[in-house]
């Protein structure tokens, strides 16, 4: 008879103290020892973790209104300026924004030390910032200008909002030419000198649910260190490129949008970062549960390292230029290894991601999960996994009609 339970039966398990979770590093063993169906009976939820650099992340912010009242038209915080065109005090703050002031790479390779993220983590952190805010006055907002400091705690409203995150599979970055480039991937020496990669493998949440089956709009998660939500299908999600048997993508395939309260957060999980050459952007902590509703879903979430591949991809040329090109396949097994091998030649490796962090997460995740402080939120609409033609063809320059 095959299996099936239901959001509302795990729920009360775990209300009642009596769901079982492990991890979705535990379950690989399990599934080894005991075979699929017997797990699927055992186990009610997996969890999941990752932790990497997540450019595409942001905080909206609500100031509240000052005494006479400001319509924003410019808002530095820490002298980074945030985005105003949403309504008088409120704001959004991008983790790849940096102040006006910074050189960026007029001095290359510039070294962008304050962005963004890290602004984010300082005010996670209890740190106290710098605020200004300009206007140009109306007859219901006078005032033009405001100085003055602020922490987290004075700030109305702040919650977190990352437009793409925990990206299911990713390039293998790594650099052909005769000179050193200096990427989102971090730094790459000439003729694949190194090779980096950003994903948590077996552990992160989008591999082991390939399909989408349990994640989308809805679904609860670890967020920052606090309890979030997956909101939307993140940008440039990409559902239908190829996949192996196993159903796991082959490459960069399914994102998700995220958002949590950032008061709730902590700085140990949202951690602004550096890029030499490139930018600023924050590294993120993500946690996501996944149930397992039947059989189908042990067999997804007991996926190894050794059977999750990523493609090479040579980021001095063929990556700038989007030629689709990809040196080689190899699988994180191979990347864990240190050393993979590309046209002959053997690559050291090192990830821009955690998987130390990530095994933290799914183990933090697993405990407010066991201990019923943590329900699952059932999707009521989850990603989209088929071509749904969310993805557009990129710009493409043309003459105005």
């Amino acid at each position: 008879m095959s299996i099936r339970k239901t959001y509302a039966e795990i729920n009360e398990k775990i209300k009642s103290g009596k769901v079982v979770v492990v991890t979705a590093e535990e379950i690989i063993e399990m599934v080894a020892e005991k075979g699929v169906e017997t797990v699927a009976r055992e186990v009610d939820v997996v969890t999941t973790g990752t932790f990497g650099p997540m450019c595409s992340s942001g905080a909206f912010f609500n100031f509240g209104h000052s005494k006479p009242r400001i319509k924003m038209h410019r808002v530095w915080m820490n002298d980074i300026p945030a985005y105003t065109g949403i309504a008088a005090v409120d704001a959004y703050l991008g983790v790849n924004e940096l102040p006006d002031h910074d050189p960026l790479n007029s001095s290359y390779p510039g070294e962008f030390r304050y962005g963004g993220g890290h602004l984010i983590e300082d005010l996670v952190a209890g740190k106290t910032i710098k605020f200004e805010a300009t206007g140009y006055g109306t007859d219901c907002y006078p005032r033009r200008k405001i100085e003055t400091f602020l922490t987290l705690n004075d700030i109305n409203e702040a919650f977190l909002f990352n437009p793409r995150n925990a990206y299911q599979n990713y390039n293998i970055a790594t650099n052909v030419s005769d000179k050193i480039i200096y990427t989102y991937m971090g730094t790459l020496k000439p003729r694949m000198g190194n090779a980096h990669y950003c994903s948590a493998g077996q552990l992160s949440p989008l591999l082991n649910d390939p399909y989408y089956k349990t994640i989308g709009i809805g679904t609860r998660i670890f967020l920052g260190g606090g309890v979030g939500y997956i909101a939307w299908h993140g940008t440039q999600h990409s559902p239908c490129g190829s996949r192996g048997e196993n159903g796991v993508p082959l490459g960069g395939s399914g994102t998700m949008a995220v958002v949590g309260d950032l008061k709730q957060m902590k700085p140990e999980w949202l951690r602004g970062t550096s890029f030499r050459g490139y930018g600023s952007t924050m590294t993120v902590g993500i946690g996501i549960p996944i149930p397992i509703l039947n059989e189908e879903m042990v067999k997804h979430v007991s996926v190894k390292d050794e059977d999750i591949f990523a493609p090479v991809v040579d980021y001095s040329y063929d990556y700038p230029n989007c030629t689709g090109k990809t040196l080689a396949s190899v699988s994180y097994a191979q990347l864990k290894s240190g050393l993979i091998e590309v046209n002959g030649k053997e690559v050291p490796t090192a990830p821009l991601s955690s998987y130390v962090k990530a095994r933290e997460i799914a183990e933090t995740l697993k405990q407010w999960i066991s201990k019923g402080d943590f329900l699952l939120g059932e999707p009521v609409q989850t990603l989209p996994s088929a071509d749904s033609g969310i993805m557009g063809k990129g710009l493409v320059e043309k003459v105005a009609p």
